[in-house]
């Protein structure tokens, strides 16, 4: 393995870890071990359903840091309009995550894959 490889692999890893410190990591609630642990796992279940979505959602988003799948897939900028007993999700129509956020939510909804 050359010096490149291991430099390549340590800056992966070095990303992953910074992005949950610079989002739910940087306030943990208490000076009570317990409720920090539970913050930890809950945070890490975060950061795992987060990356996922994003992986399925577009190719682009899978090294977007977790603020910049926030700001794209989740903070949606929708309107939410209920008619004859059903809600309907209106988009944006110049909205530039439509198709990758259509992605997303069809996986998620639709039918389980075999």
């Amino acid at each position: 393995m050359t010096a490149d490889q291991v430099h390549r692999r340590h800056a992966i890893i070095e990303q992953v870890n910074a992005d949950p410190k610079h989002s739910a990591l940087a306030h943990l609630p208490s000076g009570i071990f317990t409720a920090n642990a539970a913050w930890l796992v809950l945070a890490v279940i975060a950061f795992n359903l987060t990356r996922a979505a994003a992986t399925i959602a577009d190719t682009i988003l899978t090294k977007a840091t977790t603020a910049t799948i926030r700001r794209k897939l989740i903070s949606v900028p929708a309107r939410i309009a209920s008619s004859g007993r059903r809600i309907q999700l209106h988009l944006p129509q110049s909205w530039p995550w439509e198709t990758a956020w259509t992605a997303m939510f069809a996986h998620a909804t639709g039918p389980p894959q075999s």
